[in-house]
């Protein structure tokens, strides 16, 4: 009897042994991950303007290998969603003439009433690793920088098609490039060439007032962007710069100090400086149907100072776009880096602002955070339109948001609730279209997130 099992567990260690040179071993000892989503969103807007609720769900799963020959990886994920219920996303308001704002995010913008098929193979990707910790990564994959980025605010993440090289073998200081050839925007399922994604959201006005017409008319090769972030002790210290062939080029510098902690509680001082420079002919050679006109420039300057601590951060911010031009950069893309962005609004596409804000953040307990913050943001008058792209006037905006970070069972489970108020400071002339959907409405947002 004893060695019939003996003869057994050698019999089993050398099936082991050999099951460690096969793929279904390899593939075992890579990493899966997945994401679950609950996303209701409800707009609550003046008047006999209309209002719009919509929910959607949707989950997605995703593998990355293990290494192979050292130094390879491989991986891809998908998300599939559902439109549980909601308005006609694409009946325009009565009044106005416009059509949804928000709700129509949460799922295809191009196809707003479609309840199906609403799915997208979001990364699909090589990594190489070199040096120490650095690699190279190419394919589908989720950008990260300043103006190319996830944006959290709709069903599910801007993605791109890109190369990308993060160089980390120094202990202080990081280098990053990129070369971009094409995006799939938040709020859609398709991919698209650099200069034909822009123009899937709202295109606003031109210099002169009329709708513009860049959209389907952007000519560019791609995005190339250049990063540099220095680390080291209370100090932070990044420069980007990002490409836009044909169109523009946007430099962004940002420098952020905190001080030693005492008592739990420490001081934190940040700057950042955009400078925005026209490219080529904008996108076209037709002024009329450029992005951007040639020649066109744009400054913005930000600043934040605050006092953090385990229970409770503070910060008072302000931004200011000179008037020298609009800053511009799709929206399909990324929100904003500025100190004073507030969720579920933009500053994009304006120039002369002055914009001020303040933020607090309260955590009662381990898994609880509280924010209330509030902003006023002086725009252009609607009617200046070199200045004012989206005919929106100066308002001012409070958020309130609550998150929860569940444990033990439900560990990975958070929920969020985000509830807005926008009200109008500036001019409207009495034209709902300067209204809907931009000022004296209240929007709510209950998230849920599920990560695996």
């Amino acid at each position: 009897m004893l060695s019939r099992v003996y003869g057994q567990g050698i019999h089993s260690h050398r099936e082991i042994e050999k099951d460690t040179n096969t793929l279904n071993h390899f593939f075992a000892n890579g990493r899966f991950y997945g994401h679950a989503r609950s996303y209701w969103s409800g707009t609550v807007n003046d008047g006999n303007l209309s209002d719009a609720f919509a929910w959607g769900a949707g989950a997605g799963i995703g593998y990355e290998t293990p290494k192979f020959f050292k130094r390879f990886q491989l991986g891809l994920s998908g998300f599939f969603m559902f439109n549980i219920k909601s308005t006609d996303l694409a009946k325009a308001d009565p009044l106005t003439g416009q059509v949804n704002r928000y709700e129509i995010g949460l799922f295809d913008i191009e196809r707003p009433n479609d309840h199906e098929d609403l799915d997208r193979l979001e990364e699909l990707f090589i990594k190489t690793h070199f040096g120490k910790k650095s690699l190279v990564t190419i394919g589908r994959q989720i950008p990260q920088s300043p103006f190319i980025n996830p944006q959290d605010g709709r069903m599910r993440p801007t993605l791109t098609e890109a190369a990308v090289v993060d160089i980390n073998e120094w202990t202080n200081f990081k280098l990053h490039g990129e070369y971009i050839w094409r995006i799939s925007p938040r709020s859609t399922v398709r991919w698209f060439e650099v200069g034909e994604s822009m123009g899937i959201y709202p295109v606003g006005v031109d210099i002169n007032g009329k709708t513009s017409q860049y959209k389907g008319n952007t000519e560019s090769k791609g995005v190339g962007i250049f990063g540099a972030t220095y680390r080291k002790k209370q100090w932070s210290i990044e420069f980007w710069d990002t490409y836009l062939e044909n169109i523009a080029n946007t430099g962004f510098l940002k420098a952020e100090w905190k001080s030693k902690t005492v008592a739990g509680k420490n001081w934190f001082i940040g700057g950042q400086l955009v400078k925005q420079n026209a490219l080529g002919n904008g996108g076209n050679t037709d002024p009329a149907q450029a992005y951007t006109q040639s020649g066109a420039t744009s400054t913005v300057i930000s600043g934040r100072i605050g006092r953090q601590s385990s229970k409770f951060d503070w910060y008072i911010n302000a931004t200011r776009i000179t008037a020298e031009g609009r800053y511009l950069m799709p929206r399909e893309w990324g929100r904003e880096p500025f100190y004073t962005f507030m969720p579920r609004e933009r500053n994009e596409g304006f120039g002369d602002v002055t914009a001020t804000s303040i933020n607090t953040f309260y955590k009662p307990i381990k898994n609880l955070k509280i924010e209330i913050s509030g902003g006023y943001f002086q725009l252009p008058d609607t009617k200046n339109f070199a200045l004012n792209k989206y005919g929106m006037p100066s308002y001012s905006q409070i958020n309130l948001g609550v998150t929860y970070q569940f444990e033990k069972y439900l560990k990975g489970l958070n929920a969020l609730l985000l509830v807005v108020r926008k009200d109008e400071i500036g001019e409207t002339y009495q034209n709902e279209r300067y209204v809907f959907n931009k000022v004296n409405m209240s929007h709510f947002n209950l998230i849920l997130n599920y990560h695996y």
